[in-house]
């Protein structure tokens, strides 16, 4: 599904990690069209091929080689309908803010406000029924919001783990448990990234922060939202069926892509054998597939049938990174099934979800403005 016009886009932190993998992406987007780039006030007045140390396997796309780099003020921004944050964590706290205060629609990779009570956490390959929050959070401002929001993708490795676990609890009710240990590759730390001498020949059995990321942003992601006494919607968390997740995170020497090794115990007894959970996953589709986003992939999840798959080299880049590759699913002698996951950091991970969560929202009349 096509909405039949073109939307006017920006990039904030356009210079970074992040920032160009948007570009890549949108430069060939049926609907988007890069209209501003923003960066650091070093870049700013600099055509972007001077300000930016571009690192992404194709050349930087021709219509924006010349596009004049702004500062990250919504006064640049203002013609656009959506405006995508690959800004670090350090500075997108405000930068957004004033964005989202000159009623601009926000879609943010950051981390700075996926704990906020009024912000959508959202995978677009699981739950998009969180937009239903932006009302709410549009109407709480002093003097409430007639467009302007904030909605946010979870950290990669969050991202990894909760779609396969969305089409679980789907087909079989609810998880009560959930043991993670992730192998993360290095590219998720940004650019330069990890140190040579701490990578090469080496795992690094620590991520800062990573380990509470994955145990909170899994719970508001998967659970629903309910109403208080005051008539305000809320996250529950998961609060109906509670559900404790453990997370190991690891770096390793991998340049993309993120490999999780999973176990789940099911609240249903007896818990589904090891071919239904590959059916339920086979069959997992999502609503942003349904309705027509051009950057969501056809197969959510993939299942790999070979003992030995899926591998990061081998399948990061299937359906252009934007889905997650299940193999090895089999019964735990723990808790009640494992199995391997594999997602595109860069991709599905970062950009690629706040890609899909724009154009959900675009076609579901949740921002507006034609090119």
């Amino acid at each position: 599904m096509s909405p039949g016009r073109q939307y006017k886009v920006g990039v904030l932190g356009a210079t970074g990690t992040v920032g160009q993998r948007f570009i890549a992406l949108l430069a060939e987007h049926p609907f988007f069209v890069i209209h501003a780039l923003g960066a650091s006030a070093r870049s700013a007045g600099k055509p972007y091929n001077k300000a930016v140390n571009w690192k992404q396997t194709q050349p930087i796309p021709s219509a924006v080689r010349e596009m004049i780099v702004q500062e990250c003020k919504p006064e640049h921004f203002q013609e656009c309908a959506v405006v995508f944050s690959g800004l670090d964590a350090d500075v997108a706290g405000d930068i957004e803010q004033s964005f989202r205060l000159a009623e601009l629609a926000v879609f943010s990779n950051a981390k700075n406000y996926r704990r906020d009570p009024h912000v959508p956490l959202i995978v677009p390959l699981v739950n998009t029924s969180h937009y239903s929050m932006i009302p709410q959070q549009r109407a709480l401002h002093q003097p409430p919001l007639k467009k302007g929001f904030i909605v946010t993708n979870a950290n990669c490795s969050t991202t990894a783990v909760v779609v396969p676990l969305a089409a679980l609890e789907r087909a079989f009710g609810p998880i009560e448990s959930c043991i993670i240990t992730t192998m993360q590759a290095i590219s998720g730390a940004g650019y330069p990234g990890v140190p040579s001498l701490d990578i090469v020949d080496n795992i690094v059995p620590y991520i800062s922060g990573e380990e509470e990321k994955i145990e909170w942003e899994t719970l508001k992601i998967l659970g629903g939202l309910a109403q208080g006494d005051d008539g305000l919607k809320a996250f529950d968390m998961h609060a109906k069926q509670p559900l404790r997740v453990s997370a190991s995170c690891n770096r390793v020497p991998v340049i993309e892509g993120h490999t999780e090794c999973v176990s789940v115990r099911f609240a249903r007894r007896p818990p589904p054998s090891p071919q239904q959970v590959r059916e339920a996953l086979q069959a997992y589709t999502s609503e942003a597939y349904t309705i027509g986003c051009p950057s969501a992939p056809r197969h959510t999840v993939f299942v790999h049938e070979e003992a030995d798959r899926p591998q990061p080299r081998l399948d990061r880049d299937y359906q252009s990174g934007a889905g997650v590759c299940v193999g090895r699913v089999r019964q735990c002698r723990v808790l009640d099934i494992k199995f391997v996951v594999l997602a595109n950091n860069v991709a599905i991970g970062a950009a690629t979800s706040s890609i899909i969560n724009a154009e959900y929202a675009v076609l579901k009349g949740i921002v507006g403005g034609q090119a």
